[in-house]
């Protein structure tokens, strides 16, 4: 039995009835709860409504805070949804928002984006709109950027400084290292063996020290990276992490990102919101112009590292690029494709250009920010980069249905 709200009496099956009515939504014959909301729990079925109902032609109603024309509407929708969700349910409902009911004119308004949760995929889509954006809006947008930048950093520069700083002392190490730059440490480690009991100490077969380009540039890295449209999250993190390395002494890094057009990015690396910036997403992807121009930069072939970000759709002359992709092979440089940098994992791709380029024996694969830095402390030290790649694969995915997809499948 249930009274006319709907209740039974059990609070397990009334938690459970209540869950799938704000789950399922409220129109004639979308659900069979017969569960009566109030309070809290009908602003926050009006807040879901406002995004998820449809009527009968398919567009979204109009319901409670409502999504109007207005961003003034649109901004107290969002303050909403901030006051009764968590911020990763957030950033799903401003996904969804964007693309279901066509919200990126709005996001041209600064009512809105003082409002907004920020998250990579929003800036993303502030950068795509970046040259139609009335000054206005863009100091707005550049405090969204700054904030998500601020906190991809916070996140992933100590970790990579950590793992690139023992690679570079690892790969600087020598053999045959002069008295003041013996590592004792290591030495003896290496020389246990070589123990002589009756005189009581070590007699070292081998020395290891750091030689005296511990603070000059040990590497050069070449970040190529994609900046069309499916790009987005991994031009943010691309951008973040070109910056840290910049950071680094003993690397010289460079930025370059293109579309049909190649544009260097190398002297705004001191602020990583420059650069987002500089980008353009969108339009076509010509990856053989983009390498020519990355060739151009390299001067000690041996010592460089060229990370090529794309999802490899060519536009430009296919074979060209494959070509230009083995000269720098066989020239030494290391050259690895990563399908995408963010946390969404594989993306589509272009299969038989990420076949041919395994080929000739550059690795292609999807890598997330955190598997990032162990990624590049292996390239300076020439190791293997199949474990990573491996490990890598394995990252879950988020679920396809996780954005745009309505009201959550249940409770």
């Amino acid at each position: 039995m249930s009274d006319e709200a709907g209740r039974t009496g059990d609070p397990e099956a009334d938690e459970r009835l209540r869950r799938w009515r704000l789950a399922l939504g409220g129109a004639p014959g979308a659900e069979g709860t017969g569960y009566a909301l109030s309070g809290t729990d009908a602003a926050v079925d009006a807040v879901l409504g406002a995004l998820y109902d449809g009527g009968a032609d398919g567009e979204a109603r109009q319901r409670g805070a409502g999504l109007g024309a207005s961003a003034p509407r649109v901004a107290r929708w969002l303050g909403d949804i901030r006051q009764y969700f968590p911020s990763t349910v957030v950033q799903v409902m401003q996904a969804d928002a964007i693309e279901r009911l066509n919200l990126t004119r709005l996001l041209l308004e600064p009512e809105m984006l003082d409002a907004v949760e920020p998250d990579v995929h929003l800036v993303g889509t502030l950068l795509s709109l970046n040259r139609v954006m009335p000054d206005k809006s863009k100091r707005a947008a550049r405090k969204v950027v700054a904030k998500v930048v601020a906190e991809l950093e916070r996140r992933i520069a100590q970790p990579t400084r950590t793992a690139l700083s023992g690679a570079l002392n690892r790969a600087a190490r020598i053999n045959r290292p002069r008295h003041r730059d013996i590592d004792w440490d290591r030495t003896i480690r290496a020389n246990l063996k070589h123990y002589q009991a009756e005189r009581r100490t070590i007699v070292p077969e081998r020395l290891i020290g750091y030689g005296r380009r511990a603070q000059a540039v040990q590497r050069d890295i070449v970040l190529c990276v994609d900046q069309s449209g499916s790009m987005a999250a991994s031009v943010v993190y691309s951008g973040v992490f070109a910056a840290v390395l910049a950071s680094m002494r003993s690397l010289k890094t460079s930025l370059v990102v293109f579309d049909t057009a190649v544009v260097d990015l190398t002297d705004r690396l001191s602020d990583p919101v420059d650069v987002l910036f500089g980008t353009q997403l969108g339009g076509g992807t010509d990856i053989n112009r983009a390498i020519a121009y990355g060739q151009q930069l390299i001067t000690r072939p041996r010592d460089t590292i060229f990370v090529l970000i794309s999802d490899l759709y060519e536009g430009g002359v296919r074979e060209e690029m494959l070509r230009r992709v083995a000269a720098m092979t066989a020239a030494g440089v290391q050259v690895i494709t990563l399908l995408a940098l963010s946390d969404e994992g594989a993306p589509d791709y272009d299969r038989e250009n990420a076949a041919a380029l395994a080929a000739l024996g550059v690795p292609a694969f999807a890598c997330t920010p955190d598997v990032f830095p162990e990624l590049m402390a292996a390239a300076i030290e020439r190791r293997d980069l199949r474990g990573i790649m491996e490990r890598a694969a394995a990252k879950p995915t988020p679920p396809a249905g996780s954005a745009g997809s309505g009201r959550s499948g249940g409770p």
